[in-house]
């Protein structure tokens, strides 16, 4: 397995570590559900250095972007972000992505961990008639994630000359942290709430995550594993590919249409007849799942409306921000509307469940 710059650091922490796409990772440093809670009320520390981080540079970096991906990376503006999808021709994704647009034409993509190899080949592989240079940057950068209310002001220490408060969400800019200049800080995450990312050269990485701790301590930070990880995000109604979004499900019926781009001037981009095919006519839709029974919904679990199976769950969790037991799933058209009772079904034994529009929770939702 692969370690992170940090991969000490989690022993030395006493973390759970697990194998996650490839890479030896720490899944919790204690209770999950507490750590769940620790990023709502406070802020916790995310090792994300398995995530895959690539640099597309060169005169066509744009115009090979928008051929690969399906958001208009055209009309993104300058140290901006938005969220995409690598899909086949079929429309169905290989991977979902954010793309961080920068001065001077070139973009920097992340890309998931379990994905990374088979993304890599795939851009080299649709890069011919580009001038384009893809550079794997993973290997040279460390990536860390400080998420929650108090995350701002943590952060805020470690940052010389620029004001984190006039970073907008799903904006990036480079500023010194820690003494280090030129570091990527982004207002990005993956839990719903006030959070930065930070892409740190390997041999400053434990250093900067030290720092981060000891800042944080006054602000309740704590360091949180990918099982926390995984809780947040389906309380916050984001995909995880594998899950919500996945070789034989596509990105409009996972409810991801802000990722889609189908402008004219766009132009043709590959899986994009497929998408709209599917915008079309679609058979399915991802929604929300409560159930106020005792057993916790999971991937594959089947969905039923009487003796009709109208549905599968996606990802299930507990819930300890809302209490209950919750789940993402797809279910066919006609039965996803909010309040319809449904049926969960266990190897036989059934548990109600009501349908709910996503997510789950909205930090801005009244």
């Amino acid at each position: 397995m692969k370690r992170t710059a940090l991969h000490d650091v989690h022993e030395r922490l006493g973390a759970k570590l697990i194998e996650f796409g490839g890479w030896h990772m720490p899944v919790q440093y204690g209770p999950i559900l507490d750590e769940v809670t620790t990023v709502r009320t406070k802020a916790g520390l995310f090792d994300l250095g398995h995530m895959g981080r690539v640099r597309v540079t060169g005169k066509d970096a744009v115009r090979y972007v928008d051929r690969i991906a399906t958001n208009f990376c055209a009309k993104i503006p300058t140290n901006a972000i938005r969220y995409s999808l690598f899909c086949k021709e079929d429309g169905n994704p290989i991977d979902d992505v954010l793309l961080y647009k920068e001065d001077g034409g070139s973009v920097f993509i992340v890309v998931n961990a379990s994905n990374t190899d088979v993304d890599l080949a795939w851009m080299r592989e649709h890069s011919k008639g580009f001038d384009v240079k893809i550079d794997d940057q993973t290997d040279e950068l460390g990536m860390i994630a400080i998420q929650g209310q108090t995350s701002r002001e943590a952060l805020q220490k470690l940052v010389d000359g620029f004001d984190l408060g006039d970073l907008g969400y799903y904006k990036f800019t480079f500023a010194t942290v820690c003494g280090i200049p030129n570091m990527r800080v982004s207002r990005t995450g993956y839990t719903g709430e006030l959070g930065y990312e930070l892409y740190v050269p390997n041999a400053h990485t434990e250093r900067v995550w030290n720092a981060l701790a000891e800042a944080g301590k006054p602000h309740g930070v704590a360091a949180i594993g990918l099982g926390a990880r995984d809780i947040l995000r389906l309380e916050a109604g984001m995909p995880l590919y594998g899950h919500e979004i996945d070789a034989t499900h596509n990105p409009i019926e996972a409810g991801l249409h802000f990722g889609v781009s189908f402008a004219p001037e766009k132009g043709e981009w590959i899986g994009r007849a497929a998408l709209e095919r599917v915008q079309k006519n679609p058979k399915q839709r991802l929604v929300g799942l409560t159930t106020e029974g005792p057993r916790v919904p999971r991937q594959g679990t089947p969905i039923h409306r009487g003796a009709e199976q109208v549905g599968a769950v996606a990802s299930g969790a507990v819930s300890p921000t809302i209490q209950k037991n919750i789940a993402s799933a797809f279910v066919k058209l006609g039965c996803d509307q909010p309040g319809l009772a449904l049926e969960l079904d266990f190897k036989g034994k059934r548990q109600a469940c009501t349908v709910q529009e996503l997510p789950f929770f909205s930090r801005t939702r009244k």
